[in-house]
């Protein structure tokens, strides 16, 4: 009785198709690059972009964005924050032609959203302890949002959704001396 059991199992799933993905979702996504000269990917991010230095935003240098682009999103935030997900920065409408972010600057038309210290801008590494890592995830849209600026991070990643053609990510970390 077991083998015809196990017969059944196996023909059935001969028979049983996959659903096909529906949407933008099923697209495949290519990668985006994106990095820093003050830091290497999985390295570690130089005091001055931390609550310890003067805590600006670290310079970032972006790839080259895919056809139909037509703006970039970024998140900076750190999982491994005692209260869980921590938000540092949210910014969207980064104009696609941008290839650089200077260090303490915010591209022209770019908007800022609120991060986990209800604040429009850049908030840097401040661990409480330990080392933490840090995600600097940029995003290549095919539209532009229309989002207030008290937009969060969790309402920036709701209207994105099915716009993502990119996407990057640079990771840095940080422990406080």
């Amino acid at each position: 009785m077991g083998t015809r059991i196990m017969l059944v199992w196996l023909l059935a799933g001969l028979f049983v198709a996959p659903l096909p993905a529906i949407g933008k979702e099923a697209r495949r996504m290519s990668e985006l690059q994106i990095s820093s000269p003050a830091f290497a990917h999985h390295g570690t991010i130089p005091a001055r972009f931390t609550c310890d230095g003067v805590d600006v935003n670290p310079p970032l240098v972006l790839g080259t964005v895919p056809a139909g682009t037509r703006s970039l999103a970024l998140v900076v935030d750190d999982p491994d924050a005692p209260v869980g997900m921590w938000v540092h920065w949210v910014m969207w409408n980064i104009p696609p032609e941008t290839r650089e972010i200077g260090d303490n600057s915010v591209p022209a038309g770019a908007v800022q959203g609120v991060n986990d210290w209800k604040r429009n801008r850049y908030g840097g590494p401040c661990p409480p302890s330990g080392t933490h890592r840090y995600f600097f995830k940029l995003y290549a849209l095919d539209t532009t949002l229309t989002l207030p600026p008290s937009t969060t991070k969790v309402a920036l990643e709701r209207a994105m959704e099915g716009h993502i053609l990119a996407r990057g990510e640079l990771q840095g970390s940080y422990r406080r001396h």
